[in-house]
């Protein structure tokens, strides 16, 4: 009796450990295009995220500089995208892409269909400058075929000002995604414009302090502050799919600075429904 009973304990504990290994987090990043460090930046992403969380992490990359690469710098074309059940294997997607030039709607809504169907995504950076078209420096219309990229994100931009710092101030330390960090000033980086708030969630604002210049022609353009949103949440299409996005990352020391990547990832937890209130990993996601 006492056998069956020791067997039986140990049948429980194999049974508790089997279902305790969680499987990995299947994440997809998408990076390339112009005007950035794609090549070292992809990598360490990858990293960072595998080295803070249960993941597994593929990527995607259009090197420009190639010499296979004869298109414009500004419209990498992903193979990725070009398959419709392209995020069925993944999921969450990291969209790290500087594709300002792409203007084929049905490759974009096809990225754009994903999500609709519930695929969470991570935007950095140039991703909020990408596939863009039309009139796109005025406000887009709801509906507009220019506006759905944006409507994705939560938040319209257009342009950034000159490389200087940033200074980051956390506006709702409340989130789980940014409980407990603490406000920091970036090395110099873009700080982009806010053209129209959609439907997207504030955590964080930028401040950038600019100083006076002057042009070829000799016209000065005054000292100034600019101010907006830098790191926010948005709700997507009809199944509310999560969106996190954060305009910070042009440069290789930002993109490594554990803060940021901190924020990365948990952006990236929460946009799988898999951090706690806390701001930690749920059980089975963090790195052991």
């Amino acid at each position: 009796m006492k056998l069956r009973s020791t067997l039986a304990l140990a049948f429980l504990a194999s049974l508790t450990a089997l279902f305790a290994e969680q499987a990995p987090l299947r994440v997809l990043v998408v990076a390339g295009g112009c005007c950035h460090d794609y090549l070292a930046q992809k990598d360490i992403l990858k990293n960072g995220i595998e080295s803070r969380l249960n993941a597994v992490v593929t990527v995607d990359f259009v090197d420009i500089n190639d010499k296979a690469f004869t298109d414009k710098k500004t419209k990498p074309v992903f193979a990725t995208y070009k398959n419709a059940d392209w995020y069925k294997n993944f999921d969450v997607v990291v969209h790290d892409e500087c594709a300002a030039d792409i203007t084929d709607a049905a490759y974009v809504e096809n990225i754009l269909n994903a999500h609709r169907q519930g695929l969470p995504g991570v935007n950095l950076h140039c991703a909020m400058h990408s596939f863009r078209w039309g009139n796109y420096k005025e406000p887009v219309k709801a509906g507009d075929d220019n506006s759905h990229w944006y409507e994705m994100i939560g938040i319209q931009s257009t342009a950034h000002g000159p490389q200087q710092p940033i200074s980051i101030a956390f506006s709702d330390k409340t989130n789980p995604i940014v409980s407990g960090m603490t406000d920091w000033t970036t090395v110099n980086e873009e700080l982009y414009n806010n053209v129209q708030i959609l439907t997207a969630k504030g955590l964080a604002n930028g401040t950038q302090k600019i100083p006076e210049m002057k042009d070829k022609k000799g016209k000065v353009t005054p000292a100034k502050e600019a101010s907006s949103i830098v790191v926010w949440t948005n709700e997507f299409g009809p199944k509310k799919t999560r969106i996190f996005s954060t305009t910070i990352g042009h440069n290789n020391s930002t993109v490594e600075d554990p803060r940021y990547l901190d924020l990365v990832t948990r952006g990236l937890l929460w946009s799988v429904d898999k951090l706690g209130a806390d701001g930690k990993p749920v059980a089975g996601y963090g790195k052991k």
